[in-house]
């Protein structure tokens, strides 16, 4: 059975970091291409960050780009994101994503979703 558990969330102050994990399993990893998404309330959910699965770099939201890292562990079937210099509109539900597209990010084509993790930045 195909699952993404996303964890890490939290209630973090203007500045500070936080790292999100998401544990994969039920699928080869190399299969699919992965990515964070998020959604604030009342807006729509975009995506952050995404690592294809074999070639290519990472993408970030210019957002985010210079703050956020991803990252892919294959023998603990993790992915990471190193979230530094939070800023209040980094709130949002974060979402753990997987899909066949190598441009997930950009076109939101999502094959499966994780249930998501709050992220609140506030003082």
């Amino acid at each position: 059975q195909l699952q993404l558990v996303e964890s890490g969330g939290g209630l973090v102050q203007p500045g500070g970091s936080l790292r999100l994990s998401c544990a994969a399993s039920g699928f080869h990893l190399d299969f699919y291409n992965m990515g964070w998404f998020r959604q604030a309330p009342g807006k729509e959910r975009e995506g952050v960050s995404c690592i294809q699965n074999r070639s290519g770099g990472p993408y970030y939201a210019d957002s985010v780009r210079g703050r956020f890292t991803i990252s892919k562990d294959y023998a603990r079937r993790m992915l990471y994101l190193q979230m530094n210099s939070l800023k209040p509109e980094d709130t949002a539900v974060y979402f753990c994503a997987i899909s066949m597209s190598r441009e997930m990010c950009s076109n939101g084509e999502v094959n499966y979703w994780g249930q998501g993790t709050q992220v609140t930045v506030s003082s």
